[in-house]
């Protein structure tokens, strides 16, 4: 055999190992950064959904620059001179190029999913699922994590396309939602019509709701201030208006603002999409057919959709 062929190209190697060691820093760079691209973390589960993200990132990062910095190697420095028309050397294979480039994606995809299964694992969001019935009472159900801790009960109505949120202990409703910070809550998320979905950024959970099924949903908010929900699912053609604001504030706050809400008489909740329809309808109803919006909730609290939240 010919010592020259398997002589190591020293060079070479430093290099490459150069090149990987400012990739890998890089990527760490990138994983930093991720973290700034999102909403404020208001919730016990945004830390972890964010960690996984940067994860993510940075695993993306390394592979996406690697990638391209082996094409620009070949372009750069093995390609063909001018007016070479000559076949390139063939090669029948190479197997240990074949293992590895099928090892390294494999441990990257398992890598991945080890840690988004610790993420969930650790998450442990969703609590029990019921059938119900149109038009069946919502009855107060404790959740998953109710089981273990005194969480607050929401009871969370969705429908084109407004929100509702019921507070069974005080007999309060709202189309603004409250919470208490640092304390956890329970949601049960009901359907009047189709699937819409329950999303808060800032919360960085989301679930979706299933008509004909209640679902319960646990989280902890953790940072008070002014928040925004979101339908996450396309729900026809005022699905643009259904939000809500989330209102996270101290204990006393929240339960300051129950007995005040308690003492307030129904009247119509926010609903953009009825507000909409009607100034479409005066002006002729030219257009595309829609829905006719549900008519706003009536609640004690409608609250305001045009203060400025925090994400």
């Amino acid at each position: 055999m010919n010592s020259s062929s398997t002589r190591i190209n020293y060079s070479a190697l430093a290099l490459v190992s150069t090149w990987t060691g400012v990739l890998v820093v890089f990527s760490f760079w990138m994983s930093r950064q991720a973290y700034h691209w999102l909403p404020v973390q208001a919730s016990t589960a945004a830390p972890l959904v964010d960690g996984l993200f940067s994860f993510e990132t940075a695993l993306a990062t390394f592979v996406f620059f690697g990638v391209i910095s082996v094409m620009a190697w070949v372009v750069i420095f093995n390609r063909a001179e001018k007016y070479d028309m000559s076949d390139a050397e063939p090669i029948e294979g190479n197997t240990r190029l074949e293992i590895i480039w099928t090892v390294i994606p494999a441990l990257i995809v398992f890598g991945i999913a080890f840690y988004s299964v610790r993420v969930n694992q650790k998450l442990a969001v969703l609590g029990p699922m019921e059938h119900i019935h149109r038009g069946d009472p919502i009855e107060e159900v404790g959740g998953f994590l109710g089981d273990r801790l005194p969480a607050e009960q929401v009871e969370v109505t969705a429908r084109q396309w407004s929100w509702q949120f019921n507070y069974p202990a005080a007999k309060v409703s709202s189309t603004e939602l409250h919470l208490p910070v640092d304390k956890p809550v329970t949601f049960r998320l009901v359907s009047e019509d189709v699937i819409h979905g329950f999303y808060v950024p800032a919360f960085r959970l989301k679930q979706d709701i299933i008509p004909g099924r209640a679902i319960n949903l646990n989280l902890t908010p953790t940072r008070e201030g002014r928040y925004r929900l979101r339908d996450s699912m396309y729900s026809g053609t005022w699905f643009s208006t259904n939000q809500a604001d989330v209102v996270v504030e101290s204990e006393a706050e929240y339960n300051s603002w129950l007995l005040q809400a308690a003492s307030q008489p129904l009247q119509p909740g926010l609903s953009d999409a009825v507000a909409e329809y009607k100034q479409r309808q005066a002006e002729g109803a030219r257009g595309w057919p829609t829905v006719v919006p549900a008519p706003a909730p009536m609640v004690n609290v409608p609250g305001s959709n045009q203060l400025p939240h925090n994400g």
